[in-house]
This record gives C-alpha cells, sequence and structure tokens, in this order.
C-alpha cells in the first residue's frame, strides 16, 4: 500500500528536479538515484529519445441535470455532430432525455448509457464547443490528485513540446523535460523525434479480469510516420538505442512496429510481462498505480521481481509518485 504522502499533489518547483531512478533491465537489481537534469550523462551518443507531443485539453466539465444532480464530464470524444462522449460523475442519477447545464450557454442532453460512458448530445457544434472549452473547461487532473485544478495546472499539467491532439490525460513521462536539457541532449548527440497518441480516460482504469489475456485497452489515436520508423530502425542498426519516454509513445512505436513500420489509426496493444519489443530499447516513465496497464507495460520491459523492488526502494527513498511525480529511466 502506497503511503498517502508519497503521491505528488503539486509538480516540483522545476520540471527536471524531479528525480529519477536508474533502473538496468538485464541485470540484477541495482537501482542509482540521480535528478532528471542528469539525463544526459546517462545516455550515450547514437541513442534516440521518443516522445509524444499529443495536447492535453481542458476536457473537464461541471453542470447541474434538470434533477438538480451535481455531474461532472471527462470528455473522452465528441463528434461535429455535438455528441460526446464521456466518464461521467452522477452517471446512474441521469436518466434519458435529461438536460443538464454547464453554463455559458452550454447545455447537454443525457442521450443512454454506453459501457462506463455517459453519451450527451451538445447544443452548440465541434468548433464552438472547442471554444467554449477553451474558455470553461478545467485540466483534467487524474483522480488521485485530490484537488481542484489550479492555474498553474494549465502549464505544468502539459509538456512544453505538446503541439496538438485532445487527450484527457498528460502523457506524464514528457513532463520532466526543459528546453536546457533539449539542448544539453542534442550536444551529447542523442537524437530527439516525436510521434503522437492521444491519451484517453481508460490509462486510468485498472486491470480487473483475474486473466491479463482477457483485458481489453481501450483504443487510442496515434500516428507514427514511415520516415521516422526508417531513421530508428537505422539507429538500431548502428549499435544506438531506442527509447521510449512514456508507455504512450512506447504503445505507438510497438503497434507501428506490428504493422509493417508506419501506423495511423486506433491502437488497443496491451503489452504485459511475456510481451517480445520489436523496437524499443530503454523506457523513461513516472511511477504508476498498482494493477493498472501501465505498470503491467513496465514490468513487461525490465521484469516484475525488479519492477517491485524497484518501488519498494522508491517508497523507502521517499520519491514522489504518479503523473507530478518523479521518474524512472530503464536501459
Amino acid at each position: 500500500m502506497l503511503p498517502k504522502e508519497r503521491v505528488a499533489i503539486y509538480p516540483a518547483e522545476r520540471r527536471d528536479d524531479s528525480r529519477l531512478m536508474l533502473l538496468r533491465k538485464e541485470e540484477s537489481f541495482n537501482a542509482l538515484d540521480y535528478y532528471f537534469k542528469d539525463l544526459p550523462s546517462l545516455l550515450s551518443e547514437g541513442d534516440a529519445l521518443v516522445l509524444n507531443e499529443t495536447k492535453v485539453k481542458p476536457l473537464r466539465i461541471f453542470g447541474t441535470a434538470d434533477n438538480g444532480t451535481n455531474v461532472e464530464l471527462l470528455i473522452a470524444e465528441y463528434s461535429k455532430a455535438g455528441q460526446a462522449k464521456a466518464l461521467v460523475k452522477g452517471l446512474k442519477k441521469l436518466k434519458k432525455g435529461m438536460l443538464v447545464n454547464f453554463g455559458d450557454g452550454l447545455s447537454g442532453e443525457f442521450l443512454h448509457r454506453d459501457n462506463v460512458f455517459g453519451v450527451f448530445s451538445f447544443n452548440i457544434k465541434e468548433e464552438p464547443l472547442e471554444r467554449w472549452l477553451k474558455k470553461n473547461g478545467h485540466t483534467p487532473l487524474p483522480p488521485y490528485i485530490n484537488r481542484n485544478d489550479e492555474e498553474l495546472d494549465k502549464e505544468r499539467y502539459q509538456t512544453i513540446f505538446a503541439k496538438n491532439g485532445t487527450s484527457c490525460a498528460a502523457p506524464t513521462a514528457g513532463l520532466h523535460f526543459t528546453e536546457k536539457l533539449f539542448k544539453e541532449l542534442n550536444a551529447k548527440g542523442v537524437k530527439i523525434h516525436k510521434i503522437s497518441l492521444h491519451v484517453g480516460p481508460g490509462t486510468f482504469r485498472p486491470v480487473t479480469s483475474n486473466d491479463i489475456t482477457k483485458h481489453k485497452l481501450d483504443e487510442e489515436e496515434a500516428d507514427v510516420p514511415e520516415e521516422l520508423f526508417r531513421k530508428l530502425m537505422k539507429t538500431k542498426s548502428k549499435g544506438g538505442r531506442v527509447i521510449a519516454v512514456g508507455t504512450t509513445t512506447t504503445r505507438a512505436l510497438e503497434t507501428t512496429a506490428r504493422n509493417g513500420g508506419s501506423f495511423r489509426g486506433k491502437t488497443g496493444l496491451f503489452i504485459y510481462p511475456g510481451f517480445e519489443f520489436k523496437i524499443i530499447d530503454g523506457l523513461i516513465t513516472n511511477f504508476h498505480l498498482p494493477e493498472s496497464s501501465l505498470l503491467m507495460l513496465v514490468s513487461a520491459l525490465a521484469g516484475r521481481k525488479n519492477v517491485l523492488k524497484a518501488y519498494e526502494e522508491a517508497v523507502r527513498k521517499e520519491y514522489r509518485f504518479y503523473s507530478y511525480g518523479d521518474a524512472m529511466l530503464i536501459i
């Protein structure tokens, strides 16, 4: 059980001041302690870092239903027709046809339930909804960050290289990077590449099945160009390592490796122990929730026993956990 005080409620004062645990995946357990700003010294000339440049949108909104129920939505997707699918707090109290008022001109009719999601029809279309969200939406902090979002979250729950997308969660391993760090990595001869995988709410869903082979991940949009994939394979052929920044990047790259070298579409690739990695050699990742698909991915790369020991060590040494927490480099 993770002590409550180990959950990072706020980010480190400076992005690269986060701590960094080095875990060698091909050795017996030996975790070494660094800071994220030390990353260039831990990589080699010719290595390649691959980052997820998706952008987090303010997709958390609050409203009141006709029956007085307070409703909170985490919008997972929405269409040009104004229909949206969302995780809903208060879903059980909503009935078909009920209106929810979100303020500032936005309302939504509850249409039906779709598995764990609620489906709504908004009274405005896609482009106006984009503008409404930009003005009124809230940063979709994970549920374990038990506080309301604040002004600082608009900047810090976003990577400095975020480009586009409609993610409802940050690719958190990328939150530690700074412009200074990128300059040092470039000077070291480490190549920087970017792909995109737009993170959905399924990232927070635990694996509850006793048989993990029966667990299905929610599909997420990914885009890895063929030209980039070729560059990464060239890196490997020259003895360099491909290091994924984050589990989302890992899933996008390994999906691409299984799709002939390019990929644009939805991936539901579930990586767990026993998985054969075809392209990545290392991983930068934060410390994840127990029973999560993210932790299983990390265990597939570094070995379950090694990862569990690393987590025990991280608790003992007072590392900070989860989205705003510290990081681990597995090579």
